[in-house]
């Protein structure tokens, strides 16, 4: 795995937050837990701003706003909080997830996503990703403007709205990756207001999970 950094953590089961109620810890295991592959995949398409730009006005008039959830995902390397993203074309980084379809519930199209994007069925069986609470939502108000991590009031119609959810691995897990993708473990230190690598969605991560305390499980 690239790009690995270390940084500070916070460990403990529980925090207070300023009303004075508990926020529960995000527990995370090592690295070395975790079974990685990959597996075929379709060609990626090739479109430009342009056709990107087209295609959402095209299913803004027949599905209105679009919706996307991503997955926030976090390990443990040399004790130090890492976060899975992916890359496409060695240059876009990604977090996992992806559009939601049409009457698709948040968590029941984010784990359709993550079943394709990161695992298959083994010996009969799909792994239960343990969707959390949204951390956080962006939206864009024009077809060709950038995302905001608020809703402005005057905006009735935003464009597209993508939600961010923390989700929990289980102590062991296989990943398997479309090849046309790589699955990287980057520290949150370096994710960190990065915005000219990681665009301002993942940047903004290690600040929603600011209020989480986070415990290392070693075994």
């Amino acid at each position: 795995m690239d790009n690995l950094q270390l940084s500070d953590n916070t460990h403990g089961s529980s925090a207070s937050t300023d009303d004075g109620s508990e926020v529960e810890a995000i527990k995370i295991y090592g690295l070395s837990n975790y079974y990685f592959y990959s597996k075929p995949a379709p060609p990626l398409k090739n479109q430009t701003l342009e056709e990107r730009v087209c295609c959402l006005k095209t299913r803004y008039d027949v599905y209105g706003m679009r919706t996307s959830v991503e997955a926030v995902i976090l390990v443990e390397l040399s004790n130090t909080p890492h976060l899975l993203l992916l890359q496409v074309r060695n240059s876009t980084y990604k977090l996992p997830g992806g559009r939601l379809r049409p009457g698709e519930s948040d968590v029941e199209g984010l784990k359709r996503k993550l079943m394709n994007k990161l695992s298959v069925q083994c010996d009969g069986i799909f792994p239960d990703w343990e969707v959390g609470e949204c951390l956080g939502r962006w939206w864009r108000v024009g077809f060709e403007t950038l995302l905001l991590p608020y809703l402005p009031p005057n905006v009735r119609s935003p464009k597209e709205c993508r939600k961010i959810f923390l989700v929990k691995l289980p102590e062991r897990q296989k990943f398997t990756v479309p090849k046309t993708h790589k699955l990287l473990v980057v520290p949150l230190s370096q994710i960190h207001e990065n915005h000219e690598i990681y665009g301002p969605v993942i940047s903004g991560v290690p600040q929603l999970l600011s209020k989480f305390p986070v415990e290392i499980v070693n075994r």
